[in-house]
């Protein structure tokens, strides 16, 4: 059992790690944003080096540094994003009355410089590991990626637990974009998909016939998938969300000078975090 649970211990550490992290730094003064930023820029160097090492690296290590590296890559685009640095060309509520395409469309302008950073930078990352037989790096950001954009289109057409406590002052036009609601008619489809996935990757990891390294890689991307899914729930499950989040992210939340209040917005990083990959 130690082959599957390591992995998933280490896939959950790094996401809860990652996002108090992000949190906390973004709950300090702006001043710091430059060298918060000075650092993950430097870490997203190292990570970029690490994924083409890596990407050449079969053992069990090289699935680990692999995995990892896509993390800290992702961390940067959050980071950037929620520290205001690579947003969008909108800074503002929409009108009292705007919807539909027009509303949508306003959605895309608040963070149409992010999503093009991670276009980027998932096309860097597929280049530097292009052939290479350690492919864990590349399908970690792409996970990453799959589960922000379904995070972000879910709470766009309204989620019941939003949190938006979470977001900073600077980026407070996002929560205009959010919207209440039970739940919507993508939000079935997507976990469903998602799940899919997951039990795919877990299906590959079983099949490995004790192939470690890759047991390990795809027991590593099962427990990513299966923490955004489990964040997608929290978005529509009537429970109280803002004692669950509070819990998880108390000590990250202590740089903004007070326990935070949280549901109505939450895309958590890996946000989603997503997190980690719920990061909206």
């Amino acid at each position: 059992m130690a082959q599957y649970g390591l992995p998933a211990l280490h896939g959950l550490l790094i996401w809860w790690v990652s996002t108090c992290l992000i949190l906390f730094l973004d709950g300090l003064p702006r001043r710091t944003f430059r060298w918060s930023m000075a650092g993950a820029t430097a870490a997203l160097g190292g990570a970029l080096y690490g994924l083409i090492t890596s990407a050449f690296d079969t053992s069990v290590s090289g699935a680990y540094w692999a995995f990892t590296c896509a993390v800290l890559v992702w961390g940067w685009l959050e980071m950037s994003f929620y520290m205001g640095y690579v947003t969008g060309p909108r800074t503002r509520h929409c009108r009292h009355g705007c919807g539909g395409w027009r509303h949508f469309g306003h959605a895309i302008q608040a963070s149409l410089y992010h999503e093009l950073a991670i276009l980027l930078l998932g096309a860097l990352v597929i280049g530097l590991t292009r052939g290479a037989p350690n492919q864990f790096g590349t399908w970690t950001f792409i996970v990453l990626w799959w589960m922000h954009q379904s995070a972000r289109l879910n709470v766009f057409l309204g989620v019941s637990n939003l949190n938006a406590e979470f977001l900073p002052e600077h980026l407070a036009h996002i929560r205009s974009f959010l919207r209440n609601a039970p739940m919507n008619l993508l939000f079935p489809f997507s976990v469903t998909a998602s799940t899919i996935c997951a039990v795919l990757m877990a299906q590959q990891a079983a099949a490995a016939g004790g192939n470690a390294f890759t047991v390990t890689g795809y027991a590593l991307l099962t427990t990513m998938m299966i923490l955004a899914i489990l964040e997608h729930w929290f978005l529509v499950l009537p429970i109280s969300a803002t004692k669950l989040w509070n819990g998880l992210w108390q000590w990250s939340l202590s740089s903004r000078g007070g326990s935070a209040k949280v549901p109505q917005a939450h895309h958590g990083p890996l946000p989603r975090r997503a997190t980690i990959g719920g990061r909206l």
